[in-house]
């Protein structure tokens, strides 16, 4: 199976319909998406996003790849923006269209903890009382990514397959 694979890093919005339209047109039996926006409160103003040129893209697109490779997909769009952004403002969609929803569902999954663990971004949080600080990985997201890496967390994830037993793709 060939799947279309997109990758994006830009400062524009996500127009996120025309992005799963994109996908749903490819024949599949569903699309699954996530979409992140900039968290409000705290007093928080804005977050910037840095990334790394070049390097950013290749790693989004290794992730993109690999989740063709576990997951039946007919495409993977991986979009995220950098620059400065404010509350409420999109940051990150992923999606996965499959003939089977399971497949586009996990690979959503799949896609957004590797993304936000594995692709260099930066961020920077700017706040109303004029600080800011960077923000530090966090263990939970890394525990959500762990679980790709573990064969019988994937096992316990797909419907009727039992811990031990060898996960098809």
């Amino acid at each position: 199976m060939t799947t279309a694979i997109l990758v994006r890093v830009q400062t524009a919005d996500v127009d996120v319909g025309a992005e799963l339209a994109r996908l749903e047109v490819l024949g599949g039996g569903g699309v699954a998406s996530f979409t992140g926006v900039v968290r409000g409160g705290g007093g928080l103003q804005a977050l910037e996003l840095e990334h790394h040129p070049g390097m950013t893209e290749a790693m989004m697109t290794r992730i993109a790849e690999e989740a063709a490779a576990r997951w039946p997909l007919l495409g993977v769009t991986a979009i995220h923006r950098h620059g400065r952004m404010l509350p409420g403002q999109r940051i990150v969609l992923v999606a996965a269209a499959s003939p089977h929803r399971a497949a586009a569902l996990e690979a959503t999954s799949f896609l957004i903890d590797w993304l936000k663990t594995r692709a260099p971004f930066w961020k920077k949080e700017h706040f109303a009382d004029g600080t800011s600080r960077w923000v530090e990985a966090r263990a939970e997201d890394d525990a959500a990514a762990a679980r790709w890496d573990d064969p019988e967390s994937l096992s316990e994830m797909i419907p009727g397959k039992r811990s031990g037993e060898q996960i098809e793709r």
